[in-house]
C-alpha cells in the first residue's frame, strides 16, 4: 500500500434542519468528525467525497442533494497520522462538501473506520469534533442557512 495523497474532502451530511452526522472514529476513540477520506489516484476532490460517503456510511450521495461548497483548508496533519504519508509531507488541502438528506437516516459503518455514529444539532456538532476545519465546515454550513455559531 502506498502513501496517502495529502488532499482530501470533507462531506458535511445535514438535513435541512441542520442536524448534522457525526462518526466516531475507530483509531482514535473519542474523536468524532464528518465523513472525509484522501483522494485516491486520478480522482477529483468531488469524486473522492463521493466514494468515501458511499464506504463511510452506506448511502449514494449522488440520489440526494449533493454540493461542493466551493471551500478548502490547508492543515497541519497531526503527528500520529504522518506515517501514512510520504517523508516530509505535513500539511493536508480538504476540500469541502454538503450532502442535504431529507430526514435523519440510519447508515451503514464501515467497521474499521468508525465505531458510532450520531445525528446532532450543527451547533452541537461543531462543539464535538476534533478537528478545526471540521468546525469551519459547520460554520460555512450555518451560514448558508444565515445562522452563527
Amino acid at each position: 500500500m502506498g502513501f496517502k495523497t495529502p488532499i482530501s474532502a470533507l462531506v458535511l451530511i445535514h438535513t435541512k434542519d441542520l442536524q448534522v452526522l457525526l462518526l466516531e472514529r475507530a483509531d482514535k476513540a473519542g474523536f468524532w468528525q464528518s465523513v472525509t477520506g484522501s483522494l485516491e489516484e486520478g480522482e477529483t476532490p468531488r469524486e473522492a467525497a463521493i466514494r468515501e460517503v458511499r464506504e463511510e456510511t452506506g448511502l449514494i450521495a449522488t440520489d440526494y442533494n449533493f454540493y461542493d461548497m466551493h471551500a478548502s483548508n490547508v492543515y497541519e496533519i497531526y503527528e500520529h497520522w504522518r506515517y501514512r504519508y510520504a517523508p516530509g509531507v505535513t500539511h493536508n488541502t480538504e476540500h469541502l462538501f454538503g450532502l442535504e438528506l431529507p430526514a435523519p437516516l440510519p447508515v451503514q459503518l464501515a467497521v474499521d473506520e468508525h465505531l458510532n455514529y450520531e445525528w446532532l444539532d450543527w451547533r452541537e456538532a461543531a462543539k464535538k469534533v476534533f478537528s478545526w476545519t471540521n468546525v469551519d465546515a459547520l460554520r460555512r454550513l450555518g451560514e448558508r442557512h444565515n445562522l452563527t455559531l
